[in-house]
């Protein structure tokens, strides 16, 4: 095995794992953030092109910011999600990347895709963007134009897999399998477009050992970027229900316990690939239990980079090769 040294070239004040930030300074030099925007998409699994209702555990209004709004221009929810992050936690950002995030981003007409992102990377603040979708939403003409965008701005696509078993996907009504997944991350990486994954760590029937032999299927994917969740469950979904009625098919963590487990994750898991997050944050009005009260993310990766430090291991630390 290589020496941590070696092994982290590219971690800065020591951090032990392939950190988000970190990433965005070697490619701009600077911070850079994400701003959400909310284009009024919707998802086949909604509509009833799939299904109707959704995944099981999902609520979009759970995770958007107060200044999404569909009824707002593009630009109009650049302009004030710079304004936000700059009043907030993010006043050192320079460059922002316009996030398309509620709901399924690829899902509409090449023509209608070309409109609202070029809106957005026209914005003078705006160095690129990051397209959250669903791996049965994208085709080859819709991967090839940003594959033309990504030769002048920083293009990125957010897919939601949220588990690499079948018997989950079809569990949680996801309505696609892993093999989509795994053909739309192939086919986006082939065209040079940046690739982001969403893993849900805790859906019903999975045990700690499925999660840790998640970190080798994906490690073997041509992936840049994964934004890890604990399962939050959500109020009024059909999740939440499913918990009150079976608990006892769910894993459900503590603080201190998910910290340890993420730490045996990372140990497992490719150190190219990029750790965008690795908790989430849904306010707590929305939460049908307490989960871990009012926790920050920046008091997560303070608490990460701690028990790291302690077990004195990093991202990739048994990887082979």
């Amino acid at each position: 095995m290589q020496a941590y040294a070696d092994t982290w070239s590219m971690v800065e004040g020591g951090r032990r794992f392939n950190a988000y930030a970190g990433y965005f300074r070697r490619r701009w030099g600077q911070r850079v953030q994400k701003v959400a925007i909310n284009a009024g998409f919707t998802c086949p699994n909604r509509d009833g092109t799939l299904a109707l209702g959704g995944c099981t555990y999902c609520d979009n209004s759970a995770f958007s910011p107060s200044y999404c709004l569909p009824a707002k221009s593009i630009t109009r929810q650049i302009d004030e999600g710079i304004e936000f992050h700059a009043g907030h936690r993010y006043k050192k950002a320079q460059q922002y990347l316009a996030y398309f995030q509620a709901y399924s981003n690829t899902y509409a007409p090449l023509g209608a895709l070309r409109k609202l992102y070029g809106e957005a990377l026209r914005h003078p603040q705006v160095a690129g963007i990051v397209v959250g979708t669903r791996p049965d939403c994208v085709d080859d003409a819709k991967l090839d134009y940003l594959a033309q965008l990504a030769q002048e701005k920083y293009v990125a696509v957010e897919y939601g897999l949220e588990s690499c078993y079948d018997r989950t996907l079809l569990r949680i009504n996801r309505g696609h399998d892993f093999a989509a997944a795994r053909r739309a991350v192939e086919a986006t990486a082939q065209r040079g477009v940046g690739v982001g994954a969403h893993i849900i760590f805790g859906l019903p029937g999975e045990t700690k050992s499925d999660m840790l032999r998640e970190a080798e299927i994906l490690s073997a994917m041509p992936l840049t970027s994964v934004k890890f969740h604990q399962l939050q469950l959500i109020k009024n979904t059909a999740m939440a229900r499913e918990f009150d009625a079976h608990p006892h098919d769910f894993v459900r963590f503590g603080l201190e316990e998910y910290v340890d487990f993420f730490v045996d994750f990372l140990e497992r898991f490719n150190p190219n690939i990029v750790v965008e997050r690795f908790a989430g944050e849904a306010p707590p009005r929305f939460l049908a239990s307490s989960g871990w009260g009012l926790v920050r993310n920046e008091q997560l990766l303070a608490m990460l980079d701690k028990r790291l430090e302690q077990r004195n291991t990093w991202q990739g630390r048994m990887v082979n090769g």
